[in-house]
């Protein structure tokens, strides 16, 4: 059974996503970093780096949020999260690292003036080159979404669920996707589907 490291309300909330979509058995230790648990002995022998998330897996110990999704869908969403056929696969790789070099930078420094700044320490300057930061992997996106239902072929799966977790700090922090109608229709979409909005319930819950 795989057992994951980290509060809901966190990186960790595309793991949860992940299980719960593919409704598999999972134990859940809710660490929070901002308490001091992952700095204890226990837990910096699973990962040194002292960060959630963290999955455990028999004998795989494993970090990084996007590349343990990646894990736990090949080994346990075929046919699912993990779609048939090299091409499909080729594309879940793809639009995961995309997500994270691409996208999940301005996102994630949106979050930070937003959603970890007060009004007043709010730098402008660097909100408004965050926005530009954002447009062209957006531009990208919603082509992609034009010419296909989802992003590996005509079925939601990992490349789904990984970047629209990326594009949920878009919609936290209030970015207008109108512009993006392709995009803006599918991360609706992605972001009601049942497994996230239970990791949601847990995020409130934490």
């Amino acid at each position: 059974m795989i057992t994951l490291y980290g509060k809901a309300a966190s990186r960790t909330s595309r793991n949860l996503w992940a299980l719960e979509e593919l409704g598999i058995a999972y134990k859940h230790v809710p660490f929070d970093y901002l308490k001091g648990d992952t700095k204890m002995a226990e837990y910096l022998t699973i990962n040194p780096a002292g960060k959630v998330p963290a999955l455990v897996d028999d004998d795989v110990v494993m970090t990084e949020s996007l590349g343990m999704n990646l894990y736990i869908a090949h080994n346990y969403g075929i046919g699912t999260l993990w779609p048939e056929g090299k091409a499909a696969r080729a594309k879940c790789i793809q639009w995961t690292l995309w997500a994270a070099t691409e996208l999940e930078p301005p996102a994630v420094g949106r979050l930070i003036e937003f959603n970890f700044k007060k009004e007043h320490e709010r730098d402008q300057k660097n909100i408004d080159e965050l926005a530009e930061h954002t447009k062209w992997p957006l531009n990208t996106l919603d082509a992609a979404l034009q010419r296909s239902t989802y992003l590996a072929g005509a079925m939601f799966t990992i490349a789904d669920l990984n970047v629209a977790a990326v594009c949920e700090y878009l919609t936290r922090t209030k970015f207008d996707l109108t512009p993006w109608p392709a995009a803006n229709r599918w991360v609706s979409e992605c972001l009601a589907r049942p497994a996230n909005q239970k990791v949601n319930a847990m995020k409130m819950a934490a």
